[in-house]
């Protein structure tokens, strides 16, 4: 709860208990709440990489980041470039620093090179955004051994890489770039719940939730946060493949799939849009978050209850 101020007098409360100044001048500390943005006057020039960010969530968080002060590397993979040079004119246009950056995540050797890279063009890293994923629709029983070393490769290994690096790389720059660091990583809702057809795909979301945990534990004390936030049925183009390919094993129309879920699964009653993720990561990179760490947070209208 918030310091009340009535007059010369200051009260301060700590779990429901309201400690008066004579309370907290024998020893109990209680630091008094004040409110901090992620671009300080500070420090103006706070850096991020967020990779898959060439369209859907990324572009939408590249955006959001870029409207509250960061300077931006956005990454994705060859085949995304047009979208890549897109989103990084949308940001310079925005006053904000922004370069491209073209390398398949799966790839530790060129993560850490992508990592150098933006610290050498924009400066030293504040936040990573591990957010490119890949989904297939599937069931179990037909999953080959390639099907499931793919998705695990992206969004497994290509978030662990993406923590990895950042960690390191912060780790090396120390405090004297910032007093906190964030890395926050796509899970998915699935990493609660899964859904059938979705079954590698839940499985490497599930991955993702413990591994944002253990490095949360791992490198709290080099004043690093790591989270995750979970998404739901978001209009991407991701979703719109899953819609199509549910659609052709349980012989239901384009769009019929999509619109079943958020008519009976989203409390909200409305699909997710790409901003509505972007909101919350916003959250997660300033620093009105730095005393949330290892949490997967979900942002889904009201599918799954925590």
């Amino acid at each position: 709860m918030a310091s009340l101020c009535r007059g010369p007098r200051l009260l301060r409360t700590v779990a429901g208990l309201h400690l008066s100044p004579s309370t907290a001048s024998i020893g109990v500390q209680v630091p008094i709440w004040r409110r901090s943005y992620a671009n300080t006057s500070a420090n103006p020039d706070r850096t991020c990489i967020i990779t898959g960010a060439s369209r859907g969530i990324g572009k939408a968080i590249a955006l959001r980041l870029a409207n509250d002060g960061y300077n931006i590397c956005v990454n994705d993979i060859e085949a995304n470039k047009d979208g890549v040079d897109e989103v990084v004119s949308q940001i310079q246009s925005l006053g904000r620093k922004a370069m491209p950056y073209l390398c398949d995540v799966s790839s530790s050797s060129a993560v850490t090179s992508m990592v150098r890279s933006s610290v050498s063009s924009l400066g030293p890293l504040n936040t990573m955004i591990a957010n490119a994923g890949i989904a297939q629709v599937k069931p179990l029983l037909s999953l080959t051994d390639a099907d499931v070393q793919r998705m695990m490769d992206v969004n497994f290994f290509g978030v662990y890489n993406c923590y990895t690096a950042a960690a390191k790389q912060m780790i090396a720059q120390a405090a004297s770039a910032s007093p906190t660091y964030k890395i926050i990583g796509a899970a998915s809702i699935v990493a609660f719940r899964p859904f059938a057809l979705l079954g590698h795909y839940s499985a490497s979301k599930w991955a993702v939730r413990g591994l944002t945990q253990a490095m949360a534990m791992e490198v709290a004390g080099h004043g690093i946060r790591v989270n995750a936030y979970a998404p739901g049925i978001v209009g991407t183009a991701m979703w719109e493949l899953i819609d199509e390919k549910m659609g052709e094993i349980k012989g239901a129309k384009r769009g019929e799939t999509i619109r079943k879920y958020s008519d009976d699964l989203i409390a909200l009653g409305r699909t997710s849009v790409p901003e509505d993720v972007a909101k919350l990561v916003g959250f997660l990179a300033s620093e009105d978050s730095e005393y949330v760490t290892g949490q997967t947070m979900i942002v889904d209208g009201g599918i799954q209850f925590s």
